[in-house]
Parts: structure tokens; sequence; C-alpha cells
């Protein structure tokens, strides 16, 4: 379980931090909450102890995590579903909700594949944003790394960037 000053991923929401464990009394029954600060937004959220496994709140991810969030990056094989972009929509935001890492990476890749062929509408924009921001932050945190510089690591593994050398 987690402790006060652990960094966490709140799924949907992003990298936050345990602020806190408090007690309190509803409806007559004494229930425990994390109260997590959401790093990007400073939005605070209480979620009860006995919640985080349904909520999906998790560790950051680790090394072999980040590498395989950019292998998926880097797949070009991939065949975008062209269904109904509301359906399509729909499934991304259940990945984006999941909180998962690697289903993340998936929604970006494939918008990625999408725009490629055709403009995004303003739903699959904000929508890839989204993604992109998510493991931007989880990564730079994880990793103790600048945001630019993963943003470079993400855009290098989908293609967009050329590889950069180190002289």
């Amino acid at each position: 379980m987690f402790k006060v000053g652990d960094t966490v991923v709140y799924p949907a929401h992003g990298v936050s931090e345990v602020e806190a464990v408090e007690t309190r009394e509803i409806s007559g029954n004494t229930i425990s909450f994390f109260i997590l600060k959401v790093l990007d937004t400073q939005m605070t959220v209480m979620v009860p102890v006995t919640n985080v496994k349904n909520v999906g709140i998790r560790e950051l991810i680790d090394k072999k995590g980040i590498e395989k969030v950019l292998d998926i990056l880097k797949e070009r094989s991939v065949s975008v579903d062209n269904q109904t972009w509301n359906r399509r929509y729909r499934e991304y935001m259940e990945k984006i909700k999941s909180g998962s890492a690697f289903e993340i990476a998936e929604v970006l890749r494939d918008l990625n594949i999408l725009k490629r062929g055709k403009e995004l509408s303003f739903g699959e924009r904000k929508m890839y944003d989204t993604a992109r921001n998510l493991l931007v932050s989880e990564i730079a945190i994880s990793k103790s790394l600048d945001k630019a510089d993963v943003e470079k690591m993400l855009l290098e593994a989908m293609g967009k960037l050329e590889p950069q050398t180190t002289t």
C-alpha cells in the first residue's frame, strides 16, 4: 500500500503525490482516505483506501515499462480501426481512463498513425494531447528527466523526429 510522500499515478489525471492519509466519519462509518495532489493541475483528490485497486491507482512506470511504452509507439504495422470517430473516441477514452501507460501509449500511437492520413477532429486532437501529456509527465518524473527531453523521446519513437546522436 502507499504511504505519505509516495508518487503514484491516478488514472486519467496523471502523476500524483500522496499528501496524507485521513480518517473521516461518513454516515456513521469510519473511512480512511488517501489525499492525493495531482502534480500537473494541483487538484486534490480523496480516494478511500479500500478503493485504491478499483480506481486503478498504481506506482510510477519503471525502466522496463518505459521501454515497452517506446516499443508500442514505434509500432507502425498497426491498422487503426476505421469505425466512426465517436466509437473510436469512446474506446480511446476507456484506455486513457484505465491508467495503464501501455494503453495510453496505444492511444497516442493510433492517433499519430491516423494523423498521418487525415486531419484529426478537435476531440481527437485533445485526446492526443492528453495521452501525450500523461506519458510525458509520468516518464519525466519516473526517470528524473526534463519534460522537453521526454517529449523528444516520444516523438523519436513515433518517427516524428530523427533520433538524437550523442557525441
